[in-house]
């Protein structure tokens, strides 16, 4: 039962890796670039919850809607300003814009909070349990977790294939170059998408300040895991995505029974066991 009960918490985890990724999957499968930052702005999601519910007293609904809308307006700016003249053949420039801004937003938490670790108090949620057995529980938390990880990637793939904005965003992924053709603006598209990853990444930082301890210096794990995810899962597919982030988070439970420092290493040769037999991924994009 032991073993069993490692699976399911492994299954949760990988809805909130899943979340880590969803925003990465994204912006790679539109705008073909990998933002070296990303982890870093999930913390600070992180950190903004707690600030509006912990340090100002918030309700949680309010914090929420806050961190959401504070990440995808940043999101959208950041992109239309500044990363939107670094994006052209060149991969290097974006890689090295994000890394800088990944450097600065870590210093800069570093300087509002401190280097203490912070998590978010969630009440009776903290030990709340679902009991399916007498020796098989899953954790409310984490259910609710892998939960909101369905409904975003559900509610990503209606954006993708019933709206407009959707398909405007499918022919940018296609070939960006011929969106202006369609009477289309490549830089605002751009950002749209960036702004939608971003309240992704909003999600997952609220998520994460719930789940676990984080500090200034955290955003590079999740990045990490967010990566691996999406490569598992494959480039660009986010139902993929969630299955990476399943993979992964099973792969570091069942690793932790094994010993407790065999955690994080498992879900590494998982990963790294992925790259060798299948380079593009389990679940690849296919092309509409």
């Amino acid at each position: 039962m032991v073993w069993i009960n490692a699976l399911i918490q492994g299954v949760m985890l990988g809805g909130l890796y899943a979340l880590f990724a969803a925003g990465l999957s994204l912006m790679f499968g539109v705008m073909r670039f990998v933002n070296i930052a990303h982890g870093d702005f999930i913390v600070v999601g992180a950190y903004l919850i707690f600030t509006f519910v912990i340090s100002w007293g918030l309700s949680p609904v309010v914090g929420v809607a806050m961190v959401v809308l504070i990440l995808g307006l940043a999101g959208y700016i950041n992109q239309r300003i500044l990363l939107n003249r670094a994006l052209g053949k060149d991969i290097l420039p974006p890689i090295l814009i994000t890394f800088g801004m990944s450097i600065i937003l870590q210093n800069g938490l570093l300087e509002l909070y401190s280097a203490d670790s912070r998590k978010l108090p969630t009440g009776m949620f903290e030990t709340a349990s679902l009991q399916l057995s007498d020796q098989i529980a899953v954790g409310v938390l984490p259910l609710l977790m892998f939960v909101t990880a369905i409904a975003v990637i559900w509610a990503l793939q209606l954006v993708f294939y019933k709206t407009s904005l959707g398909r405007m965003l499918r022919a940018t992924s296609d070939d960006a170059e011929i969106v202006p053709l369609m009477g289309g603006n490549r830089g605002h598209t751009f950002a749209l998408a960036t702004a939608l990853a971003s309240v992704v990444v909003g999600i997952a930082g609220i998520w994460l300040a719930m789940k676990t301890n984080f500090d200034p210096a955290a955003g590079p794990a999740r990045l990490l895991f967010a990566f691996e995810a999406v490569i598992i899962g494959g480039l660009g597919n986010l139902w993929g995505t969630l299955l990476g982030g399943i993979i992964l988070g099973v792969a570091q439970t069942l690793g932790a029974q094994v010993d407790a420092g065999f955690q994080i290493l498992a879900g590494h040769l998982v990963f790294l066991l992925v790259l060798i037999f299948r380079p593009t991924g389990l679940m690849p994009k296919v092309a509409h």
